[in-house]
Protein backbone atom coordinates (compact mmCIF):
# COMPACT_ATOMS: atom_id res chain seq x y z
CA UNK A 1 0.00 0.00 0.00
CA UNK A 2 0.94 3.51 -1.00
CA UNK A 3 1.84 5.53 2.42
CA UNK A 4 2.58 8.89 3.34
CA UNK A 5 5.69 8.23 4.01
CA UNK A 6 6.61 7.15 0.72
CA UNK A 7 5.61 10.55 -1.03
CA UNK A 8 5.12 12.96 1.56
CA UNK A 9 8.43 14.81 1.49
CA UNK A 10 8.36 15.01 -2.24
CA UNK A 11 4.23 16.00 -2.74
CA UNK A 12 4.85 18.99 -0.26
CA UNK A 13 8.19 19.98 -2.20
CA UNK A 14 6.52 19.84 -5.19
CA UNK A 15 3.82 22.14 -4.30
CA UNK A 16 6.19 24.61 -3.25
CA UNK A 17 8.84 24.46 -6.31
CA UNK A 18 5.43 24.91 -8.13
CA UNK A 19 4.12 27.96 -6.73
CA UNK A 20 5.55 30.62 -8.79
CA UNK A 21 4.02 28.26 -12.20
CA UNK A 22 0.69 27.92 -10.57
CA UNK A 23 0.48 31.69 -9.30
CA UNK A 24 1.31 32.50 -12.98
CA UNK A 25 -1.43 30.43 -14.19
CA UNK A 26 -4.14 31.52 -12.14
CA UNK A 27 -2.97 35.37 -12.54
CA UNK A 28 -3.59 34.33 -16.29
CA UNK A 29 -6.65 32.06 -16.53
CA UNK A 30 -7.55 32.48 -12.89
CA UNK A 31 -11.59 31.63 -14.14
CA UNK A 32 -10.89 28.73 -16.01
CA UNK A 33 -12.83 25.51 -14.55
CA UNK A 34 -11.02 23.30 -12.25
CA UNK A 35 -10.95 19.47 -13.61
CA UNK A 36 -10.14 17.11 -10.60
CA UNK A 37 -11.61 14.19 -12.30
CA UNK A 38 -8.76 11.44 -12.02
CA UNK A 39 -9.52 8.21 -14.05
CA UNK A 40 -13.30 8.79 -13.53
CA UNK A 41 -13.28 9.45 -9.92
CA UNK A 42 -14.55 13.09 -9.12
CA UNK A 43 -12.50 14.26 -6.08
CA UNK A 44 -13.09 16.95 -4.04
CA UNK A 45 -12.77 18.52 -0.28
CA UNK A 46 -14.89 18.81 2.72
CA UNK A 47 -14.34 22.32 4.19
CA UNK A 48 -13.55 20.80 7.68
CA UNK A 49 -10.28 20.12 6.04
CA UNK A 50 -9.88 23.72 6.48
CA UNK A 51 -10.37 23.41 10.96
CA UNK A 52 -7.68 25.31 12.73
CA UNK A 53 -6.55 27.31 9.94
CA UNK A 54 -8.04 30.11 10.71
CA UNK A 55 -8.80 29.77 6.84
CA UNK A 56 -12.00 30.89 5.63
CA UNK A 57 -14.15 31.40 2.41
CA UNK A 58 -12.03 34.29 0.75
CA UNK A 59 -8.78 31.68 1.40
CA UNK A 60 -10.65 28.44 0.89
CA UNK A 61 -10.98 29.14 -2.85
CA UNK A 62 -7.60 29.62 -3.61
CA UNK A 63 -6.35 27.39 -2.10
CA UNK A 64 -8.94 24.53 -3.56
CA UNK A 65 -7.66 26.02 -7.12
CA UNK A 66 -4.05 25.75 -6.26
CA UNK A 67 -4.10 22.51 -4.70
CA UNK A 68 -6.60 21.10 -7.73
CA UNK A 69 -9.96 20.87 -5.84
CA UNK A 70 -13.02 20.79 -8.19
CA UNK A 71 -15.92 20.48 -5.44
CA UNK A 72 -16.61 21.22 -2.15
CA UNK A 73 -19.10 20.13 0.72
CA UNK A 74 -19.17 23.11 2.48
CA UNK A 75 -19.71 23.52 6.63
CA UNK A 76 -22.10 25.92 7.65
CA UNK A 77 -19.90 27.69 9.99
CA UNK A 78 -17.72 28.72 6.60
CA UNK A 79 -20.23 30.29 5.12
CA UNK A 80 -22.38 31.86 7.90
CA UNK A 81 -19.02 33.39 9.43
CA UNK A 82 -18.42 34.81 6.72
CA UNK A 83 -21.68 36.76 6.04
CA UNK A 84 -21.33 38.15 9.67
CA UNK A 85 -23.31 35.08 11.68
CA UNK A 86 -22.43 35.06 15.49
CA UNK A 87 -20.18 31.81 14.95
CA UNK A 88 -16.92 30.89 14.82
CA UNK A 89 -14.89 29.29 12.31
CA UNK A 90 -14.15 25.81 12.74
CA UNK A 91 -11.50 24.85 15.07
CA UNK A 92 -11.13 28.70 16.44
CA UNK A 93 -9.74 28.95 19.97
CA UNK A 94 -9.08 25.16 19.88
CA UNK A 95 -5.82 23.33 19.70
CA UNK A 96 -5.49 21.12 16.65
CA UNK A 97 -5.42 17.22 16.84
CA UNK A 98 -1.45 17.50 16.32
CA UNK A 99 -1.10 19.07 19.53
CA UNK A 100 0.06 17.16 22.36
CA UNK A 101 -2.53 17.21 25.19
CA UNK A 102 -1.88 14.97 28.69
CA UNK A 103 -3.68 12.19 28.77
CA UNK A 104 -6.77 11.49 30.28
CA UNK A 105 -6.59 10.05 34.02
CA UNK A 106 -8.04 6.34 33.93
CA UNK A 107 -11.56 5.34 34.25
CA UNK A 108 -12.44 9.28 32.98
CA UNK A 109 -14.87 10.01 30.44
CA UNK A 110 -13.92 11.01 26.91
CA UNK A 111 -13.15 14.58 25.97
CA UNK A 112 -16.40 16.91 25.19
CA UNK A 113 -17.21 20.02 23.62
CA UNK A 114 -19.00 22.29 26.18
CA UNK A 115 -22.60 22.61 25.32
CA UNK A 116 -24.08 25.69 23.10
CA UNK A 117 -24.84 28.64 25.23
CA UNK A 118 -28.51 29.39 24.77
CA UNK A 119 -28.06 32.84 24.42
CA UNK A 120 -25.59 32.06 21.49
CA UNK A 121 -27.77 29.85 19.70
CA UNK A 122 -30.88 32.21 19.90
CA UNK A 123 -28.70 35.12 18.44
CA UNK A 124 -27.45 32.38 15.43
CA UNK A 125 -31.30 31.60 15.16
CA UNK A 126 -32.71 35.22 14.63
CA UNK A 127 -29.44 36.07 12.26
CA UNK A 128 -30.63 33.35 10.30
CA UNK A 129 -34.10 34.19 10.30
CA UNK A 130 -32.76 37.36 8.98
CA UNK A 131 -30.56 36.71 6.61
CA UNK A 132 -30.49 38.20 3.40
CA UNK A 133 -30.70 35.49 0.00
CA UNK A 134 -28.81 37.63 -2.07
CA UNK A 135 -25.67 37.22 0.40
CA UNK A 136 -26.17 33.65 0.00
CA UNK A 137 -26.24 33.91 -3.56
CA UNK A 138 -23.13 35.86 -3.40
CA UNK A 139 -21.30 33.05 -1.91
CA UNK A 140 -22.05 30.66 -4.69
CA UNK A 141 -20.94 32.60 -7.35
CA UNK A 142 -17.28 33.31 -5.63
CA UNK A 143 -17.48 29.76 -6.16
CA UNK A 144 -18.52 29.29 -9.87
CA UNK A 145 -16.71 32.25 -10.67
CA UNK A 146 -13.28 30.83 -10.08
CA UNK A 147 -14.31 27.57 -12.03
CA UNK A 148 -15.58 25.75 -8.55
CA UNK A 149 -18.60 23.57 -8.03
CA UNK A 150 -20.23 23.89 -4.40
CA UNK A 151 -21.81 20.97 -4.69
CA UNK A 152 -23.29 20.66 -0.94
CA UNK A 153 -24.20 22.09 1.72
CA UNK A 154 -22.98 20.76 5.56
CA UNK A 155 -25.80 22.03 7.87
CA UNK A 156 -26.11 19.57 10.74
CA UNK A 157 -29.91 20.05 12.13
CA UNK A 158 -30.46 19.22 15.67
CA UNK A 159 -33.80 19.32 18.19
CA UNK A 160 -32.84 22.82 18.75
CA UNK A 161 -34.23 23.79 15.55
CA UNK A 162 -37.65 25.83 15.46
CA UNK A 163 -39.31 24.71 11.81
CA UNK A 164 -38.94 28.59 10.76
CA UNK A 165 -35.60 28.09 11.01
CA UNK A 166 -35.55 24.63 9.39
CA UNK A 167 -37.24 26.18 6.21
CA UNK A 168 -34.82 29.19 6.20
CA UNK A 169 -32.01 27.03 5.95
CA UNK A 170 -33.58 24.84 2.47
CA UNK A 171 -33.85 28.75 1.35
CA UNK A 172 -30.36 29.42 2.06
CA UNK A 173 -29.15 26.49 0.43
CA UNK A 174 -30.95 27.06 -2.79
CA UNK A 175 -29.68 30.18 -2.54
CA UNK A 176 -25.90 28.57 -2.58
CA UNK A 177 -26.39 27.27 -5.52
CA UNK A 178 -27.11 23.59 -4.48
CA UNK A 179 -30.10 21.17 -3.60
CA UNK A 180 -28.45 18.97 -1.35
CA UNK A 181 -27.88 18.95 2.33
CA UNK A 182 -25.36 17.10 3.93
CA UNK A 183 -26.03 16.42 7.73
CA UNK A 184 -24.45 15.10 10.73
CA UNK A 185 -27.43 15.05 12.88
CA UNK A 186 -29.38 12.65 14.63
CA UNK A 187 -31.89 10.03 13.16
CA UNK A 188 -34.97 11.51 14.76
CA UNK A 189 -34.89 14.41 13.67
CA UNK A 190 -35.79 13.64 10.16
CA UNK A 191 -39.16 13.09 10.59
CA UNK A 192 -39.28 16.77 10.94
CA UNK A 193 -37.53 17.59 8.13
CA UNK A 194 -39.30 15.22 5.36
CA UNK A 195 -41.91 17.70 4.23
CA UNK A 196 -39.25 20.65 3.66
CA UNK A 197 -37.12 18.16 1.64
CA UNK A 198 -40.39 17.16 -0.06
CA UNK A 199 -41.77 20.45 -0.66
CA UNK A 200 -38.64 21.80 -2.23
CA UNK A 201 -37.27 18.66 -4.17
CA UNK A 202 -34.00 18.71 -2.29
CA UNK A 203 -32.01 15.94 -0.75
CA UNK A 204 -30.51 15.81 2.88
CA UNK A 205 -27.69 13.06 3.28
CA UNK A 206 -27.37 11.85 6.43
CA UNK A 207 -23.81 12.01 7.35
CA UNK A 208 -22.17 9.73 9.91
CA UNK A 209 -19.59 9.58 12.58
CA UNK A 210 -20.78 6.42 14.66
CA UNK A 211 -23.64 5.41 13.13
CA UNK A 212 -23.53 2.49 10.65
CA UNK A 213 -26.38 0.77 8.44
CA UNK A 214 -29.05 0.06 10.49
CA UNK A 215 -29.61 4.36 11.41
CA UNK A 216 -29.20 4.83 7.09
CA UNK A 217 -31.49 2.40 6.34
CA UNK A 218 -33.90 4.04 8.78
CA UNK A 219 -33.45 7.62 7.30
CA UNK A 220 -33.37 6.52 3.79
CA UNK A 221 -36.56 4.45 3.82
CA UNK A 222 -38.84 7.30 5.23
CA UNK A 223 -38.69 9.69 1.79
CA UNK A 224 -36.70 9.69 -1.50
CA UNK A 225 -35.35 12.58 -0.82
CA UNK A 226 -33.79 11.66 2.34
CA UNK A 227 -29.71 10.12 0.82
CA UNK A 228 -26.37 9.06 2.57
CA UNK A 229 -23.08 10.84 2.32
CA UNK A 230 -20.70 8.59 3.72
CA UNK A 231 -17.70 9.11 5.72
CA UNK A 232 -15.30 6.08 4.93
CA UNK A 233 -13.23 6.14 7.74
CA UNK A 234 -15.39 6.97 10.80
CA UNK A 235 -17.74 4.19 9.17
CA UNK A 236 -14.49 1.58 9.19
CA UNK A 237 -13.11 2.71 12.39
CA UNK A 238 -16.83 2.35 13.56
CA UNK A 239 -16.14 -1.86 12.90
CA UNK A 240 -18.27 -1.85 8.96
CA UNK A 241 -17.37 -2.38 5.89
CA UNK A 242 -17.49 0.66 3.55
CA UNK A 243 -16.51 -1.29 -0.06
CA UNK A 244 -20.26 -3.45 0.64
CA UNK A 245 -21.99 -0.72 1.94
CA UNK A 246 -21.24 1.52 -1.40
CA UNK A 247 -21.69 -1.65 -3.37
CA UNK A 248 -25.08 -2.03 -1.95
CA UNK A 249 -26.06 1.66 -1.33
CA UNK A 250 -24.36 3.43 -4.26
CA UNK A 251 -27.82 4.88 -5.65
CA UNK A 252 -28.58 6.71 -2.89
CA UNK A 253 -25.03 8.25 -1.88
CA UNK A 254 -24.73 12.02 -2.48
CA UNK A 255 -21.43 12.02 -1.68
CA UNK A 256 -17.79 10.24 0.08
CA UNK A 257 -16.05 11.62 2.87
CA UNK A 258 -12.09 10.51 2.41
CA UNK A 259 -10.47 10.03 5.37
CA UNK A 260 -7.97 7.50 6.79
CA UNK A 261 -8.04 6.15 10.25
CA UNK A 262 -7.30 3.07 12.57
CA UNK A 263 -8.91 0.08 12.96
CA UNK A 264 -11.60 -0.17 16.22
CA UNK A 265 -12.19 3.63 16.98
CA UNK A 266 -8.27 4.18 16.13
CA UNK A 267 -7.15 7.77 15.18
CA UNK A 268 -7.27 9.80 11.48
CA UNK A 269 -3.71 9.61 10.55
CA UNK A 270 -2.41 10.56 7.26
CA UNK A 271 -3.70 9.19 4.34
CA UNK A 272 -1.53 5.52 3.35
CA UNK A 273 -0.72 5.17 6.83
CA UNK A 274 -4.48 3.96 8.54
CA UNK A 275 -6.18 0.69 7.95
CA UNK A 276 -9.29 1.97 6.12
CA UNK A 277 -9.68 0.42 2.13
CA UNK A 278 -9.02 3.09 0.53
CA UNK A 279 -7.57 1.61 -2.64
CA UNK A 280 -10.25 -0.84 -2.85
CA UNK A 281 -13.02 1.92 -2.18
CA UNK A 282 -10.93 4.00 -5.20
CA UNK A 283 -11.13 0.63 -7.12
CA UNK A 284 -15.00 -0.03 -6.58
CA UNK A 285 -15.93 3.56 -7.26
CA UNK A 286 -13.44 3.62 -10.32
CA UNK A 287 -14.45 -0.14 -12.05
CA UNK A 288 -18.37 0.52 -11.11
CA UNK A 289 -17.73 4.88 -12.79
CA UNK A 290 -19.49 5.73 -9.65
CA UNK A 291 -20.12 9.69 -10.47
CA UNK A 292 -20.04 11.11 -6.77
CA UNK A 293 -17.65 13.40 -5.54
CA UNK A 294 -15.18 11.81 -3.36
CA UNK A 295 -14.23 14.19 -1.02
CA UNK A 296 -11.02 14.43 1.37
CA UNK A 297 -11.09 15.55 4.90
CA UNK A 298 -7.84 16.11 6.51
CA UNK A 299 -6.02 18.31 8.81
CA UNK A 300 -2.39 18.17 9.62
CA UNK A 301 0.12 20.88 11.20
CA UNK A 302 1.40 21.82 7.78
CA UNK A 303 -1.54 23.42 6.56
CA UNK A 304 -4.23 23.16 4.45
CA UNK A 305 -2.67 23.41 1.17
CA UNK A 306 0.57 21.70 1.87
CA UNK A 307 -1.62 18.69 3.33
CA UNK A 308 -4.39 19.18 0.55
CA UNK A 309 -1.58 18.32 -1.86
CA UNK A 310 -0.45 15.60 -0.34
CA UNK A 311 -3.76 13.83 0.37
CA UNK A 312 -4.35 14.73 -3.67
CA UNK A 313 -1.44 12.97 -4.51
CA UNK A 314 -1.84 9.62 -2.36
CA UNK A 315 -5.44 9.76 -4.06
CA UNK A 316 -4.08 10.42 -7.78
CA UNK A 317 -1.61 7.66 -7.06
CA UNK A 318 -3.49 5.29 -5.65
CA UNK A 319 -6.49 5.27 -8.29
CA UNK A 320 -4.20 5.11 -10.74
CA UNK A 321 -2.97 2.22 -9.62
CA UNK A 322 -6.16 0.13 -9.04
Amino acid sequence: MLTRRAFGKAAGAALTLSQFHRTRLLAQNGNAPINSTIEGVLMGVQSASFTFSGMGIKEIIPVMRAVGLSSIDTMSEHVENFLGAPVSLPGEGRPGPWVPRPPRPAGSSPRSFPRPDPAKREALRQWRLQADLSKFQEVGRMFTDAGLTFFSYNLSFDNSYTDAEIDKSFEMTQALGTRIITASSPVEIFPRLKPFAEKRDMIVALHNHTIGPREFAQVVALSDKFWINLDVGHFFASGYDPVSFLKENHARITNIHIKDRKSHGGDSVPFGDGETPLPAIFHLIKTEKYTFPSCIEYVGPAGPAIELASCLQYCKDTIKSA
